[in-house]
């Protein structure tokens, strides 16, 4: 008999990712059921009911694994320090999981969860919803058909302009937090290199404090080398009052040039949720150039698409399957986060092969 019944999502953490991104994600997607919210706090415990009718809510996190029968996938989506060891406890309770990114502080303990998913035979994914922005999609695509001959340099930016800290524990600077924007926006640029032009030989950064009161770094710049020589130029800030390109990709017989950042992320904060007609569509005016100097020509990007993250997840977990970004996606990455830690404060160019 086919399997139809919906798989039970426990979702833990109802803060900025917990309901503005996976909650409405996963309420949209075919075959998955938002089940359980766990949050301490009393006002976003009556925001997860009025936005998720029938959703039942725990306090913490030890009543969703006090019975893991009922549930089927695990989301954390919680305080980056927690990641570690909520992940751990769905792994050893028989759980798939989904973590937000990022998986872990250090690569090591990434290492540990993909062994434990391994050994138990678990899906354990990262969330990088940032695989299916539009003008990555469109990037990917270009590549795929050659049209930027061969890649010399990728630039891509995530920048803001946040003159004034919000405060919180994203901005923190205990570093049990993992605050600051080189694990935070970083996590996505350096992702995005990786599952592009494959893993990192050297790693090269500079990172910054930039705003009095801050306590994490809030304007910090990587280089990387990749084993096939592609060098990835990575920028995340929240100081720049104006942005550059989001990608900028030099080629052997083309340039591509993006500005503008997917209106997925704005759409959901707004409200509005995956399945309407004109979901992830970008107008003419924002499409991204391919060519060389003054002949270089619109590019129709491609239709953004989150909610292909949880279908994938979906379709993983019924069938066994590897997950759309692995535990050892996220391994890489934070080799490379590591790194350019490390060459922020040192200066040194790290060899990771």
């Amino acid at each position: 008999m086919v399997e139809t019944r919906a798989l039970r999502v426990g979702l833990i953490g109802y803060g900025l990712a917990g309901s503005v991104f996976h909650a409405p994600l996963i309420a949209a997607t075919p075959g998955l059921a938002l089940e359980l919210v766990v949050t301490s706090s009393g006002e976003r415990a009556r925001q997860a009911v009025e936005e998720h009718p029938g959703v039942r809510i725990a306090g913490d996190a030890d009543t969703l694994f006090a019975r893991p029968d009922e549930l089927d996938l695990v989301v954390v989506a919680s305080p980056n320090r927690t990641h570690v060891e909520l992940a751990e406890r769905a792994l050893r309770a028989g759980l798939p999981v989904v973590v937000d990114k990022p998986l872990a502080a250090t690569a090591a303990e990434a290492e540990h969860l993909a062994a434990l998913a391994e050994e138990r035979g678990l899906l354990l994914s990262v969330f990088q919803n940032r695989r299916w922005d539009n003008d990555f999609l469109t990037l990917r695509g270009l590549l795929e058909r050659g049209e930027l001959g061969r890649v010399h340099r990728f630039e891509s930016r995530f920048e803001r302009w946040r003159p004034k800290p919000k405060g919180g524990w994203r901005e923190s600077g205990d570093p049990r937090d993992l605050g600051g924007l080189l694990y935070d926006l970083g996590s996505h640029v350096v992702d995005q290199a990786v599952a592009l032009f494959g893993p990192a030989a050297h790693v090269y950064a500079e990172s910054d404090v930039r705003r009095p009161g801050a306590e994490a770094d809030d304007d910090t710049f990587l280089a990387l080398t990749h084993a096939d020589g592609v060098r990835s130029h990575l920028w995340v800030s929240a100081t720049a009052a104006q942005p550059g390109p989001r990608f900028r990709v030099l080629g052997s017989t083309a340039a591509y040039v993006k500005y503008g950042l997917d209106p997925q992320e704005n759409a959901l904060r707004a409200g509005e949720r995956p399945g309407l007609a004109d979901w992830g569509v970008e107008p003419r005016s924002a499409w991204g150039t391919l060519g060389e100097e003054q002949d270089a020509r619109p590019v129709p990007t491609v239709d953004g698409d989150y909610p292909a993250y949880y279908a994938a997840v979906a379709t993983a977990v019924r069938a066994g399957e590897a997950p759309p970004v692995t535990a050892r996606d996220a391994v890489e990455a934070l080799r490379v986060l590591e790194a350019a830690r490390h060459s922020a404060r040192t200066g040194e160019t790290v060899h990771l092969r």
